[in-house]
């Protein structure tokens, strides 16, 4: 671990505490009577704070970010926003030693002299409890449930949220060791919650939340004035007297020095998620650092071992994953491994440990020798019976009793070494010079061996199995392969940054360099594939990658080189690559690529491999591949594999030796054999021979499949008709062909032959067969929907709206039907064809009629009904305005106007519908009032007229019509005053009620037509008649009457008379007066009329020749 300084700056006064934002960018420090607010990237002064005015003793930020908090010893506590702004102060009756926020709830404790305070933003005032002793400083626990007390008596309380104390913990040094930092291990891995506490008894303890203390308390030789942890909990800082900040793990044992200092350390903290420190001086010195952890591992072979945590070791067997955890309880300096033996340096001694047994998966290791001393050395080694220390220049070989028995001074410094293997105490090492020289030593000898020497600095290094090659890379990124004997360089490949031999393979390296894996076999070139981090060992399939500080071993397949060995034919490489680890298709194309190169030897081989030991198999391949294919059939059929001869000759297209092979064979491979040549046939493009053939093999999709593609039709339909009705698939795609070459009638005849209805429908809708899809749907009524969706599709594609409607309708599919209906309304309004709208709206309340027979949805439909009739009724009468005003001429009779009008404003609510025009309604009005003589209505709508929006073209002549209007009479003629006919009162022409009697409230009904009021009056059923029954009296004939005259002879004592008596109760077949349709009245000569006109009813368009409901 190393300290390296970021950035330094100096205050005025002493650095009494400090605060992280808890995202880190930003540093509060407290200094004098102000607060400093610094960027903590560069150590920029943002901004100086003055609120207080007294020495700032300390500083606290909420764990949210959005405020901090610091104290004074003018006895006052002040609230910050993250923005740098006060918004609150509050005042103790002492100086203030200590701030915290609950990391929960974000509570705020305040510690004094003489008291603490407990306040949150919900409260309104401050809650404060007594303290026995001076409080020098606080911290709460993780979840925000305690709040730990350090008092200058030596005691430490541990309160609830409430302040209530509930451990009291008694330091044995009492008021003589006054506690002055303590800090709960922020961990959340940890089971309990643990309280550092650093007293001024120069001691530093641990203890539990029950206050049960863990371990002994540690020296630490300074009186300590703060204390803090790391993010995670796995490190403590320490900072006091010694004028210096130190790095201790969690457990309290110190690991080094983070940054000296000129005067006492008053406080220090960590950066958040980060292994930046910061450190505050008595004399103002602010110092920020960034903390270096140096991996310190060691491997051999298949074992890792590495440093976590500082202290412990662990060893990683990187083939079965097995991890052995090493606790040294000390800073772990140096790691060492070889075969057996682990090699530790800790501060005081190095640590020498071996393993239990010979077992190569055994991972229990026991001390095998201490040696007691301090050494410096910058690079560890450990052999069977020797450690080697490297110091700069210099190599010294001890024993494992520490007895130094040999030492080899270098020209340059060491900057690579590692040990090749040897017999127990004769081990040889490789070492790298910076000057570029390679030495070969041996632990027994002293004199060192040059191997070679290159014009660059050395930074990894490895030999060949063999030790006939040596692989560098320098400091250039360059791999440099050189052969140990000549001296020559065989290549070199840029972009390195470390490598290592196949120990299973002498030719094969890997170098890892630029985000990318390097696999080099012999000369051929470089294989790569993307990884991160570098190359530490190859062994056999398997490369050992340390990325970061993990350590994996990554399988890699040896395809690659091995088919770089085959192109060249060289077999026998190709086969030592490939018994390193490949797929089962590399083996069987080696085995194949070497029979073809006459190799036997490596085809047999690659055969027991996999398990063959039947020679006249082989033989046969051999023969085959020679040329010799009766030779080999003969071998095939006598080792039991007639299959084999089949294919061989079936490859080769021998059609008629694998016939004659055959014989009188199984008929399941003469079928075999004519599908086989079908499929040649087909190959040499000759399809209608390929047909044929698949027909007579029984292979009829592929028969199907050939003729579909070239338009046979008539092959189909032969193969259609020949197969038999359960044979589906096939049948299947011969309709599928027929559609797709325009043959609807064949497909439609092969889904009868299967019964498939359902693509049988489909096929019709497809095709727009609609006769013959309605058909089937009249006798299958489950494929309704399935045929009038379509058709209701195909209709509104077309234009033809109204049929798709209904269409949409009987297929059931109310919602889609309701849809198209609201879109034609809506068409027909803006395109101002009022008495289409009025058709389409009769028609949607007819819809809801019959969506209202479902009792769920009555109501709501019944109210739809009503609304849609209204609005029919209204587009139905405004298209005689409408047509009145646009239009040259009109074909309705003043009196009808007038009567349309008054219908349209007595039913116009106070936002009309889109499309009627309120001005062309009054105006219709005004100009038939005038003509018909009812000039106080002409006048009153002449006025209405005024407050309105007139179009330019009506403007001349509505204010001529205003003038003119004034000269005639202020009264309207009685012949147009309506008559109730159920209690006979005369009505206005414009009631403010609307369109019903004011004196009865009796409705009026209209003539559809002429709108004038009919003789009709609304009545109801009595109790106990049934709409049905009420229905069948309407619908009875009505009796006639013939005219009958009676002479009636009468005497009285003075005279005798006759009187003539006659009795007209003259009845029509039908009534006098209306005929009622669509829910709306006509008079009859008026309703015959139109008929005769449209040729249906002018209302529902329903055609006469129509039974209809």
């Amino acid at each position: 671990m190393r300290a390296v300084l970021t950035w330094r700056d100096k205050a005025e006064h002493c650095i009494y505490d400090l605060a992280f934002k808890p995202d880190g960018t930003q540093l509060i420090l407290a200094a004098g009577n102000r607060l400093l607010v610094y960027d903590t990237s560069d150590g920029t002064l943002l901004q100086p704070l003055k609120g207080h005015k007294d020495t700032v003793y300390c500083v606290a930020y909420a764990k949210d970010g959005k405020r901090f908090a610091s104290g004074s010893a003018d006895k006052s506590v002040i609230i910050w926003t993250s923005k740098l702004e006060g918004i609150l102060k509050y005042t103790h009756n002492d100086s203030i030693q200590c701030v915290s926020y609950n990391p929960v709830t974000h509570q705020l404790a305040s510690c004094s002299s003489s008291d603490f305070g407990l306040w949150s933003p919900e409260q309104k005032s401050v809650s404060k409890h007594k303290s026995s002793s001076k409080i020098t400083c606080c911290s709460w626990t993780n979840d925000g449930q305690y709040l730990a007390l350090g008092m200058f008596n030596g005691i430490i309380s541990i309160r609830n949220k409430n302040g209530e104390e509930k451990v009291k913990i008694e330091r044995p040094g009492g008021s003589l060791s006054p506690i002055w930092s303590i800090c709960w291990n922020p961990s959340r891995e940890e089971h309990n919650d643990i309280l550092a506490v650093a007293d001024w008894g120069q001691k530093l303890s641990f203890y539990q939340l029950s206050g049960k203390q863990i371990g002994k308390d540690r020296s630490l030789n300074f009186d300590p004035c703060c204390l803090s942890y790391f993010t995670k909990g796995e490190y403590i800082l320490l900072g006091g007297s010694d004028k210096q900040v130190s790095l201790f793990t969690k457990d309290g044992v110190r690991l080094g020095t983070v940054g000296e200092q000129n005067s006492w350390v008053w406080t220090c903290k960590v950066k958040p998620d980060s292994n930046y420190v910061v450190v505050g001086c008595q004399d103002g010195t602010i110092s920020f650092y960034q903390l270096i952890f140096s991996t310190v591992h060691g491997l051999y072979k298949d074992r890792y071992a590495y440093r976590d945590s500082m202290t412990d070791v662990i060893v990683q067997h990187l083939i079965t994953e097995q991890k052995v955890r090493i606790k040294c309880k000390e800073l772990v300096k140096k790691i060492a491994i070889y075969k057996n033996r682990l090699a530790i340096q800790l501060p005081e001694k190095i640590l020498i440990y071996e393993l239990y047994s010979d077992d190569s998966s055994d991972m229990h290791y026991r001390v095998k020798e201490r040696i007691v001393k301090k050494f410096e050395c910058n690079l560890l080694v450990v052999c069977a019976d020797h450690i080697i220390l490297c110091q700069e220049k210099r190599l010294q070989c001890l024993s494992f009793s520490g007895v130094k028995e040999r030492e080899w001074q270098m020209e340059s410094l060491i900057r690579y070494i590692k040990v090749i293997g040897g017999p127990p105490g004769r081990e040889g090492l490789l070492v790298g010079l910076k000057n570029g020289q390679i030495l070969k030593i041996f632990v027994d000898n002293l004199f060192a061996i040059v191997l070679l020497k290159q014009a660059t600095a050395v930074r990894c290094l490895d030999m060949s199995a063999s030790r006939k090659k040596l692989a560098v890379v320098d400091e250039n990124d360059m791999c440099l392969v050189y052969d140990i004997h000549t001296k020559e360089l065989l290549f070199q490949e840029p972009n390195a940054n470390s490598v290592a031999w196949n120990t299973q393979c002498e030719d094969m390296l890997c170098f890892s360099g630029g985000g990318y894996l390097n696999i080099k076999a012999s000369t051929f070139p470089v294989h790569q594939q993307k990884l991160q981090g570098f190359v530490v060992g190859y062994h056999g399939s398997k490369i050992f990658c340390l990325h970061v500080f993990s350590m994996s071993a990554v399988e890699v397949p040896q395809s690659a080189p091995m088919y770089q060995y085959l192109d060249r034919k060289m077999f026998k490489e190709a086969y030592q690559i490939a018994c390193l680890g490949v797929t089962d298709t590399d083996w069987r194309e080696l085995a194949m690529e070497a029979l073809e190169g006459l190799e036997f030897e490596t085809a047999k081989k690659e055969r027991k491999k996999r398990g063959e030991t039947n020679n006249d198999l082989f033989l046969a391949d051999v023969f085959s591949y020679q040329g010799k294919f009766h030779e080999a059939a003969k071998l095939y059929k006598r080792s039991g594999r007639e299959n084999l001869a089949l294919e061989m000759y079936t490859d080769l297209r021998m059609f008629e030796y694998a016939k004659d092979f055959l014989e009188s064979g199984d008929p399941k491979e003469t079928k075999m054999l004519i599908t086989k040549q079908a499929d040649w046939a087909r190959n040499i493009n000759e399809p209608k021979a390929a047909v044929e053939m698949y027909i007579s093999a029984g292979e009829h999709v592929k028969a199907i499949e050939i003729s579909g593609d070239h338009g046979w039709v008539d092959t189909l339909i032969d193969i259609a008709r020949k197969l038999d009705k359960a044979e589906r698939e096939p049948l299947l795609m011969c309709a599928h062909y027929f559609k797709k070459l325009d043959n609807p009638g064949y497909a439609a005849e092969t889904y009868l032959k299967i019964g498939d209805l359902k693509s049988l429908v489909q096929l019709h809708v497809e095709t727009q067969r609609w006769d013959e899809a309605f058909a089937l749907g009249e006798k299958h009524p489950e494929f309704k929907d399935d045929i009038y969706v379509p058709y209701a599709q195909w209709l509104a594609e077309n234009d033809r709206f109204e049929e798709s409607q209904k269409a949409f309708h009987k297929a059931g599919r109310q919602q889609e039907a309701v849809k198209v209906l609201e879109q034609l309304t809506h068409n027909a309004v803006v395109e101002n064809r009022f008495n289409d709208a009025a058709y389409y709206y009769w028609m949607l309340s007819m819809q809801c009629l019959d969506i209202a027979q479902d009792p769920a949805q009555k109501d709501v439909m019944l109210d739809k009904f009503h609304h849609f009739q209204h609005l029919a009724e209204l587009y139905h009468g405004y298209h005689a305005i409408h047509q009145y005003t646009e239009e040259p001429f009109s074909s309705h009779l003043p009196e009808t106007l007038f009567n349309i009008s008054r219908f349209l404003l007595h039913s116009l609510t106070k936002d009309p519908p889109l499309g009627i025009s309120k001005v062309k309604t009054l105006f219709t009005l005004a100009k038939q009032s005038k003509a018909l003589g009812a000039y106080k209505l002409a006048r009153h709508a002449y006025d209405k007229l005024q407050g309105l929006h007139i179009p330019a073209r009506f403007q001349k002549s509505i204010e001529l019509g205003s003038l003119t209007i004034r000269s005639k009479p202020f009264h309207d003629s009685e012949e147009l005053v309506p008559l109730c006919y159920r209690c006979s009162t005369n009505n206005p022409l414009l009631n403010n009620l609307g369109n019903v009697c004011i004196n009865c409230r009796q409705p009026f009904v209209f003539s559809a037509s002429s709108y004038e009021v009919l003789h009709l009056v609304e009545f109801y059923l009595e109790e106990g008649i049934t709409d049905e029954e009420a229905v069948s009296l309407i619908d009875l004939e009505a009796p006639r009457h013939k005219h009958e005259n009676k002479w009636q002879e009468i005497t009285s004592s003075n005279s005798q008379t006759l009187r003539l008596e006659e009795t007209t109760d003259s009845m029509r077949d039908d009534d006098p007066f209306t005929a009622k349709l669509s829910f709306e009245m006509f008079h009859s000569e008026d309703y015959e009329l139109l008929v005769l006109q449209h040729t249906c009813c002018p209302y529902c368009r329903r055609r006469i020749d129509d039974p209809g409901p």
